[in-house]
């Protein structure tokens, strides 16, 4: 004979698998990334001879400060298979609390979201692309990144490849 305990746990796993088996036990929720690098574009096509902005946002969700990121920024394969489109970055600002402020390059993106990034805070890098006005057309232009932070309680983190929403070059 079985106790009153046992039955009372052969309910509770048939009711638990009941409920998994028709999606209605609860999710589990997983903790965020300790840091998130997330892209987005002011646009989704251009012509040549126009300029698209690419925003990369770095968000510490660690409750200890950012110290350092590096972040590199490249064309993605089928972007390199285009040779007759003609693009460049041409412009670099960061947005944090205290304001906007131009920055440098691409060669490092990880030095202009500028140190610290406090916990729970964000920075964002756009870059301007410019799409020369030779440019072929009918093809798509973007970019995927790696990045690595390293936090003040002495942890770090790598994160991608993050891919860039991809602009798409008309002609007009």
């Amino acid at each position: 004979m079985r106790s009153p305990l046992m039955r009372r746990l052969g309910l509770t796993t048939v009711l638990a698998l009941v409920l998994a088996v028709f999606g209605l036990a609860p999710a589990a929720s997983a903790a965020p990334a300790p840091a998130e690098l997330t892209f987005t574009t002011d646009a989704a096509t251009t012509t040549p001879g126009g300029t698209v902005n690419v925003a990369m946002t770095l968000t510490n969700n660690k409750t200890y400060d950012i110290w350092f990121v590096h972040q590199t920024i490249d064309p993605t394969w089928l972007t390199t298979q285009r040779p007759d489109l003609k693009y460049s970055f041409t412009g670099c600002t960061l947005t944090a609390p205290s304001g906007i402020s131009s920055c440098s390059g691409t060669a490092d993106l990880g030095a202009n979201y500028g140190a610290t990034i406090p916990p729970g805070q964000s920075r964002t890098v756009t870059l301007t692309l410019q799409v020369a006005p030779d440019s072929g057309c009918n093809g798509n232009i973007g970019f995927y990144s790696y990045f690595y932070a390293e936090f003040s309680d002495a942890t770090s983190v790598g994160g991608g490849p993050v891919h860039t929403p991809e602009t798409r070059v008309l002609c007009a």
